[in-house]
């Protein structure tokens, strides 16, 4: 694996630093499939579904992926 910066809101990145470990993990491997899928330039609704499937595996709820997806 590599790292790369990424901006975001104040808000997800002070939620984010103050995450359980392992929380961070889930997001992490969570944000770096979606990155894959994004750059396979699949479908969105494709992207989506599959997210949703990720995460529900990741333990990850419906609500805390809506909050990654949105645009706010």
């Amino acid at each position: 694996m590599d790292t790369i910066a990424i901006q975001v809101d104040e808000e997800i990145a002070k939620a984010y630093r103050e995450a359980e470990p392992s929380e961070q993990l889930k997001i992490q491997q969570l944000l770096n499939r979606w990155l894959k899928q994004t750059m396979q330039r699949r479908p969105l609704e494709a992207i989506i579904q599959d997210m949703q499937a990720q995460a529900q595996a990741s333990g990850l709820t419906q609500g805390i992926l809506n909050e990654i997806l949105a645009d706010e």
